[in-house]
């Protein structure tokens, strides 16, 4: 995809033709931009702290046709370029950005562009907590009701290169980070949050975080539609700050105005006058409250996007969940193992919790992020038979555990912790691997750690693959 220097001026879309581009990180989103600015005729030179040998097992190839690649040293200074385009990974007040925009260097973002490039609608979903699989399963709407849709963003596409499947027909659901929010200045057409509570502290101070996540809707038109989160006291806050239209979604009851609820163990959708029963929650095969709540917000995305109710209900009652959220990998001595490597903060794993009667053996363990711990170790304490603590911060963890009277172990790695839950679960129970913690003390994301889990999982004695039911 190539665009004029007038086109691209009058979207607010810099002309990169001819110009120096100077691109931080060669992750995902920075080949992706790299790959981009190539196309427009730019001159790429990539950036990044890692080494080659962290890069290759990152698979992190770099695109042809760059100017120069420069690595295992601190992020390449923006002097002599005539723009920036960063990752997330690379956060607004780090120092080369800082420094990038004292020297009047323009910065831009993979997710900046999409949104100034997509021709077709979006929808961008993001919250603390729930928001890959709000994404997952308003995606599943979208092909039940035979809409033609593209879904990415956060969830590791390479958006900039999609551009060209994407007519204005199309519906882009995007799930979108707060990371990704740092730099954008549109909106998606509809956008929601299913929650904002506490997280990535160790990146952004509260009120940091807070605004990143109102920057989804802050620039939305007065047609355009924000569906927030009755439940949730800061999602409910945003309100104020809406400039589209505001539907509501709760597990508490009946919403004021648009949007979906749970009454009498059904959920309901209203637009307008009209009132939908959607499905009853017996029919939802997802477990645990919180992805009651990411099903009533999909519903929701789903009715205010104008899919076909009937599709709606199909894909929810169908829909079995994403990998590393609660999944179900197989037993083995009579016990069940459930992979939950997504959980990396507290209170993921608390949701997690609460998703099983069981007695839980929970493996708890990664690099933590300085988030509070009260709640959960409140909730360990009630529901976990023994917590195993692994990794970086698992001697944080393990004394957390033990002050509140927990049954906590210490260990250094995954792999120990698999073999000593192993030996600490009884027949009926669950052992949950929650981390509440980021996987980069050890693994280059979450996914990486939950296949790890898997395959460990799966090397146990009498291991037998389940289905989720």
């Amino acid at each position: 995809m190539s665009m004029s220097a007038a086109a691209a001026a009058g979207n607010g879309i810099p002309d990169v033709r001819g110009k120096r581009v100077l691109v931080y990180s060669l992750g995902l989103e920075g080949r992706d931009l790299a790959t981009w600015m190539l196309r427009q005729g730019a001159r790429v030179t990539m950036s990044d702290t890692r080494s080659d040998s962290q890069l290759a097992d990152a698979g992190a190839v770099p695109p042809p046709g760059l100017d120069a690649v420069v690595t295992g040293k601190p992020l390449l200074d923006a002097d002599g370029f005539d723009l920036v385009a960063v990752s997330q990974s690379v956060l607004r007040h780090s120092p080369a950005l800082v420094r990038a925009r004292s020297l009047g260097v323009p910065v831009t973002s993979q997710m900046r562009l999409f949104l100034q490039l997509c021709p077709g609608r979006v929808i961008g979903i993001t919250g603390s907590s729930g928001k890959s699989t709000t994404t997952a399963l308003v995606g599943a709407m979208a092909a039940e009701a035979g809409i033609p849709h593209v879904v990415g963003g956060n969830i590791g596409e390479p958006l900039l290169g999609r551009l060209e499947e994407i007519a204005p027909t199309t519906t882009v659901i995007l799930e979108v980070s707060h990371t990704q929010l740092q730099y954008t200045g549109q909106s998606p057409a509809i956008a929601a949050v299913t929650n904002v509570t506490p997280n990535h502290l160790d990146q952004f101070n509260w009120d940091e975080y807070v605004g990143l996540k109102r920057n989804i809707l802050a620039h939305q038109a007065s047609d355009d539609v924000a569906i927030l989160n009755a439940d949730d006291q800061t999602s409910r806050a945003l309100a104020t700050s809406a400039r589209g239209r505001v539907r509501w979604t709760s597990l508490a009851g009946e919403v004021s105005g648009d949007g979906a609820w749970m009454e009498d163990d059904r959920v309901l959708v209203r637009e307008g006058r009209r009132l939908h029963e959607i499905m009853p929650a017996a029919s939802i095969r997802l477990r645990g409250r919180h992805n009651l709540a990411n099903v009533v917000m999909a519903c929701a995305i789903g009715a205010a996007a104008g899919f076909a109710y009937p599709a709606i209900a199909a894909a929810a009652a169908s829909f079995r969940g994403v990998p590393h959220r609660l999944e179900l990998v197989g037993s083995a001595g009579g016990v069940t193992w459930v992979n939950d490597s997504i959980a990396t903060s507290p209170e993921r794993t608390m949701a997690g919790l609460n998703s099983f009667d069981e007695r839980i053996v929970l493996l708890l363990g990664g690099r933590e992020k300085n988030l509070p711990l009260d709640g959960l170790q409140q909730l360990a304490r009630e529901r976990c038979r023994a917590v195993v603590c692994f990794g970086e911060s698992g001697a944080l963890f393990r004394n957390a555990m033990a002050a509140a009277g927990v049954a906590a172990e210490l260990v250094p790695s995954l792999d120990r912790a698999v073999s000593r839950a192993a030996a600490l679960a009884r027949p009926g129970d669950v052992v949950l691997l929650s981390p509440a913690a980021t996987s980069f003390d050890a693994y280059p994301g979450f996914e990486v750690r939950g296949q790890a889990f898997r395959d460990l999982v799966a090397a146990l004695p009498g291991f037998n693959k389940e289905v989720a039911p």
